[in-house]
């Protein structure tokens, strides 16, 4: 195991992001949901989705209980590419002590461009038992982390609620992020409610076309939206404390991509119609052709100042009233 370079140094004299809603501390949901002996039996339910592999959309249908593999080429353990303190995401999960990010090997995607292509599909994790995996977020939480990150968690759920509840006997009381593609499946986001305070999906894309061609998954735009409702359902808006460091709720990543092949304005009219207006948006300026992208040459390029640009405009257009704020800045260095 190896600890992924933190993203770099929070940027400590710039001014804290506008709390829209009430400020808060709270206890995270896990706590009360293992006081009641749920999280064992959430736990157990997971494990029995994976004899027949229907823990996300693809619904592979393999046994992965007895080490079969299905489309992510994962077993029933966890498999970890990397843990530690990052200061690359979004301020509210930053704060001061930065967010613990715990990368899981695989994905459940194929996108053709992802900048973690090491790990989301070259398998380069290795596995981590229950215990281990609950000494991860212990640690992060004792380097001063303000939550756990789990990234590329939808095929590796049955994993992480069998260490969480060692995890809850050990002290760990900072609340869990939910950071998948958005590719995940209502029936085991259900059993994430009450043990996830935020979520982080993407919504990459709502134009089929897209999704088969790019992320491989022509059912994407459609699995994609019910999972943010479900999100949404259960956390409601994103909710900062006093220190203007995420607690609860949901933060939702948009990568505008070359040519608005992401299709910008009809994701976030989704948002502000089917979510929220207030719903806490990341529009990421971070485009840059990784992976196969150099096999598509319509996106084989860097994104241009003005196309970010009119994203930012399509927002305000939408009512999308609640922005992440790094993005515009990196605007600031653009050629």
């Amino acid at each position: 195991m190896y600890v992924r370079p933190a993203g770099g140094n929070p940027d400590r004299g710039a001014d804290a992001i506008l709390v829209a809603l009430p400020s808060a501390r709270m206890t995270p949901s896990y706590v009360e949901t293992h006081r009641r002996g749920e999280l064992a039996d959430r736990a157990a339910r997971a494990a029995e989705l994976l004899r027949e592999c229907r823990l996300c959309p693809r619904a592979c249908g393999v046994d992965r209980s007895a080490g079969e593999l299905g489309h992510c080429q994962v077993g029933p353990g966890a498999e970890v590419a990397s843990a530690g303190p990052h200061f690359g995401e979004e301020r509210p999960l930053v704060g001061r002590g930065g967010s613990g990010t715990i990368f899981l090997a695989s994905c459940n995607l194929r996108c053709v461009f992802c900048q973690n292509y090491d790990i989301s599909q070259e398998l380069r994790g290795v596995p981590a038992s229950p215990t281990e995996l609950a000494r991860m977020m212990i640690g992060l939480q004792e380097m001063g982390c303000h939550n756990i990150n789990f990234v590329t968690p939808s095929h590796q759920v049955p994993a992480i609620l069998a260490a969480l509840g060692p995890a809850i006997e050990a002290g760990l009381r900072v609340p869990l992020v939910y950071n998948s593609s958005g590719y995940d499946s209502i029936e085991t986001l259900a059993l994430l409610r009450g043990v996830f305070d935020i979520y982080m999906p993407d919504l990459k894309t709502l134009d089929p076309r897209c999704a088969e061609l790019y992320l491989r998954a022509a059912d994407y735009p459609e699995a994609a939206k019910g999972a943010v409702r479900e999100m949404h359902r259960q956390v409601g808006d994103l909710v900062l404390d006093d220190r203007a460091v995420a607690t609860r709720g949901i933060l939702l990543r948009h990568l505008v991509m070359p040519a608005d092949l992401a299709a910008t304005r009809e994701a976030l009219r989704f948002v502000r119609d089917e979510i929220s207006p207030q719903t806490y948006v990341n529009l990421m300026a971070q485009w840059h052709p990784a992976g196969e992208a150099h096999r598509f040459p319509e996106i084989d390029r860097p994104l241009r100042r003005g196309e970010y640009e009119r994203a930012v405009e399509t927002a305000a257009a939408e009512g999308i009233c609640r922005l992440d704020e790094r993005p515009a800045k990196l605007m600031l260095v653009w050629r």
